[in-house]
């Protein structure tokens, strides 16, 4: 590999930006969608990037972009960049009293259909300034995305762990056994976690945070579950409890009225998920992110005094 290319000064920032979105999305029709761009304008200004450093970015395929030994020197660097320019306005905008810029929220699955829908619209409406960009994963992707610092906040199940992260927890819920409508179960007020763990068992996929939970639960009750389907998502595991397919258990925000299954709380005390936001500890923390935070903490707080 010969010397690195020379960074010119004049090379513009809406290039770096093209250049990470097709890196990160492997395809210059998708980085232009999400760049918001024409593809011929984007692959254009892709060009002039690699002229201007006089080295080729990304190796092109018939359908398949990667990048080259340049391209990756180059992309660690453009990212640098980028979120040097995000913090500088961030900062700026911040000194001025205005809540304007980006705030990256990473949620875990079993969290962001049932609690985003219910802020992000009206927080949008109080701030119209503010963008949000959501990412979905589970938690150690989000993890690792927040000490990449691709994304500000997370929102996952605590505990986690970490010296350089800051933990704010949000809320505690209480666990439901899920058994169908016509299971001799369906009758009681409650349930103990060990009088549903001899029935066939979904449970959700390695990854996810909330199976962590349950199997801690059974280790409590020292009992095992007797795992038959496995599935990355709670309606999915509902749809086969309605069908008569085995029992599960799911968090209360979960809860919800849906046909042929019956939600049973668990008496253990100990049985529960607990929700928070976690950040770097020496992350820059623009207002957009503090508004954002007291809002959710605003919005919590209340729904749990109802």
């Amino acid at each position: 590999m010969g010397p690195a290319p020379k960074i010119s000064v004049f090379m513009e920032i809406h290039q770096i930006r093209y250049m990470c979105a097709v890196a990160e999305t492997g395809s210059f029709t998708r980085a232009a969608a999400r760049e918001h761009v024409a593809q011929p304008s984007l692959s254009q200004q892709i060009i002039k990037l690699e002229n201007e450093l006089g080295a080729k970015l990304f190796h092109r395929f018939h359908n398949q972009i990667r990048l080259t030994e340049f391209g990756k020197a180059f992309y660690t660097r453009a990212q640098d960049i980028l979120r040097a320019v995000s913090s500088v306005k961030s900062e700026i905008h911040d000194m001025a009293g205005i809540a304007r810029g980006l705030v990256r929220v990473g949620v875990i699955p079993t969290v962001a259909p049932y609690l985003l829908p219910r802020i992000l619209p009206q927080f949008s409406k109080n701030f119209p300034d503010v963008r949000l960009a959501v990412t979905e994963d589970i938690t150690p992707v989000l993890i690792q995305k927040l000490q990449e610092m691709v994304i500000d906040i997370a929102i996952v199940a605590l505990p986690i762990q970490g010296a350089e992260l800051v933990r704010q927890e949000l809320l505690w819920e209480k666990l439901y056994a899920v058994v169908p409508c016509d299971h001799a179960l369906a009758q009681s007020d409650s349930l103990c976690l060990k009088d549903i763990l001899a029935e066939p068992f979904l449970l959700l996929k390695e990854g996810h945070c909330f199976r962590d939970t349950v199997i801690a639960a059974c280790k409590r009750v020292k009992a095992a579950p007797s795992i038959v389907f496995e599935s990355g998502q709670f309606p999915t595991i509902l749809g086969m409890v309605a069908a008569g397919m085995g029992v599960s258990v799911v968090p209360e925000m979960a809860v919800e009225p849906r046909a042929g299954c019956k939600f049973v709380p668990l008496e253990d005390e100990k049985a529960r998920r607990r929700i928070g936001v976690v950040r770097l500890q020496n992350h820059f923390r623009s207002r957009p992110q503090r508004e954002f935070m007291t809002y959710l903490s605003g919005y919590i707080a209340e729904a749990a005094g109802k």
